[in-house]
């Protein structure tokens, strides 16, 4: 380092690209710090409001960050469709969503009450057939696969490649099911 004329202040101490110079940011830092740990034990509600806080202080990097949380923490604490679906597709996301996180009992329970809305929407009817077979339910899951091939024929390439299917992949109802051009043709 050259020496130039006067002195040289020393550079910052930075956290993040935000300075701590400042014994004001240093509190903005520190309330920021304590919002992030309520935020992450999803205590939003309390992380809303100390990030509030982190608004107040001088630092507008924190501040943006601090907006950017309080944005998430609101919708967070929103009741969503998810949570509480109303109309066909909302029960049919959330059937779907309990189905990949392996919540079998809940995930009927949301497709069924999809179905019982829309009795004719094949995307809903082809995942209550998923998981049936999911389940172990065989007879099931080939009655409802049948009815989802009926109302949308494209339904059944879909299953052909679908893993959630695996269960019935050396069952031959399936394969009737699947593959009726080989029926008659003598392949």
């Amino acid at each position: 380092m050259k020496k130039r004329k006067g002195l040289m202040a020393p550079a910052p101490v930075q956290r993040g690209g935000v300075e701590l110079v400042n014994p004001l940011v240093q509190a903005q830092m520190k309330t920021y710090d304590e919002a992030l740990a309520l935020f992450h034990q999803q205590k939003y509600s309390k992380a809303k409001q100390e990030l509030e806080k982190v608004l107040e202080g001088p630092s507008k990097e924190l501040a943006d960050r601090a907006r950017m949380h309080i944005k998430i923490a609101e919708q967070r604490m929103k009741p969503t469709s998810e949570q509480n679906p109303k109309t066909a597709e909302e029960h049919y996301q959330r059937g779907v969503t309990m189905m990949n996180l392996g919540r079998w009992d809940e995930a009927r329970e949301s497709l069924d009450k999809a179905r019982k809305l829309a009795p004719k929407a094949d995307h809903i009817i082809y995942a209550v057939a998923a998981l049936d077979c999911l389940t172990g339910e065989a007879d099931a899951a080939l009655a409802n696969l049948k009815i989802a091939i009926e109302l949308r024929s494209a339904n059944r390439f879909h299953a052909r490649n679908d893993e959630d299917f695996a269960f019935l992949q050396e069952d031959p109802r399936f394969t009737e099911l699947l593959y009726p051009e080989k029926d008659g043709l003598g392949a």
